[in-house]
């Protein structure tokens, strides 16, 4: 396995990409105004380990492995719960979607939409638990990222919160159909990935291990794809008004199946997982930066039980 100073530096070489951010078409016009599609590509600051044109490469070195997956996804997992904990502080729960003027969540305007917020700060905690443990990772305060980087203005209010939201889980959902798709093929053995799959201590996987962390990345995908109905269903609409922060948003459920949104893998490459999540983990102009420590800690404070464990 490789050093998680060694998969972070990799997490940066993939380059400030934009792919998820254009190809998720119903939140471009909230990222143009909060200036993230301005974000400067780094990969003059570091190499990329593809090609530009991002062709599956059948080198099995160019493959991701298990640990890179979960390297990956714990850094989204703990993305999302810096996220999520900061919608609930932020002046975007004074929206009166959620908990109204004055921002409390003792008695918000709406239970049930603030409610969706928190239920999903619980589930982030959770999959990083998960993820983190994967990784052989220890405790919170040494996963690979500790700060965020957010358009400023991200949490003031929800005209400039459910835009990045919405993107952000549309690439974690392809983040994890993407990963189902790669365990699958790391359990069968099939190109690029042939090679044998290792756990933190350097003990190879059985290949009913990688079938199940498929089953894992799907049970996560499901329950990132609540989010996103979820989080649609917040603004209030009317008949003829359906169109809110520049997304028609009714209905909440639009979809007939969920999408890769443009990745092809989840961690190496320009299309990958990794190269989407590059603009909110790197400083710039517009950014304001969030602590994941401070969202950790805060969390009992502001989110709700959720329920449930692995699949069996």
């Amino acid at each position: 396995m490789q050093s998680k100073d060694k998969d972070l530096a990799l997490l940066k070489a993939a380059g400030g990409r934009r792919s998820f951010l254009v190809k998720t078409g119903i939140a471009a016009a909230g990222f143009t105004s909060l200036g993230l599609l301005a974000t400067p590509s780094i990969a003059s600051e570091f190499s990329l380990r593809h090609d530009d044109d991002d062709r599956h490469d059948n080198d099995d070195k160019n493959a991701d492995t298990a640990q890179q997956v979960f390297t990956a996804a714990l850094i989204a997992e703990d993305l999302a719960t810096t996220m999520y904990y900061n919608s609930l502080v932020g002046g975007v729960i004074q929206d009166p979607n959620l908990a109204g003027p004055g921002g409390t969540l003792d008695n918000p305007a709406s239970l049930a939409n603030v409610g969706y917020l928190q239920g999903a700060l619980s589930e982030e905690i959770a999959h990083a638990n998960l993820l983190r443990e994967l990784t052989g990772g220890t405790t919170a305060g040494k996963d690979p990222v500790q700060t965020f980087y957010f358009p400023t203005g991200t949490f003031d209010n929800l005209a400039n919160f459910l835009p990045i939201l919405l993107a952000l889980e549309n690439a974690f959902i392809g983040a994890y159909l993407t990963a189902v798709h790669e365990f699958s093929l790391m359990a069968a053995k099939l190109e690029p990935f042939e090679h044998e799959q290792k756990d933190p201590s350097g003990k190879p996987y059985r290949r009913r291990d990688l079938a199940y962390f498929a089953q894992v990345a799907s049970s996560i995908q499901g329950v990132e794809s609540e989010h996103r109905a979820l989080a649609r269903a917040i603004p209030s609409i009317s008949p003829g008004n359906t169109v809110f922060a520049g997304i028609n948003v009714f209905p909440a459920d639009n979809l007939n199946y969920e999408q890769t949104d443009g990745l092809n893998s989840v961690y190496n490459g320009a299309h990958s997982a990794v190269a989407a999540l590059t603009p909110f983990i790197t400083p710039g102009n517009g950014k304001t930066a969030f602590s994941f420590s401070t969202a950790l800690a805060g969390a009992p404070g502001v989110d709700v039980p959720t329920t449930g464990g692995l699949p069996q």
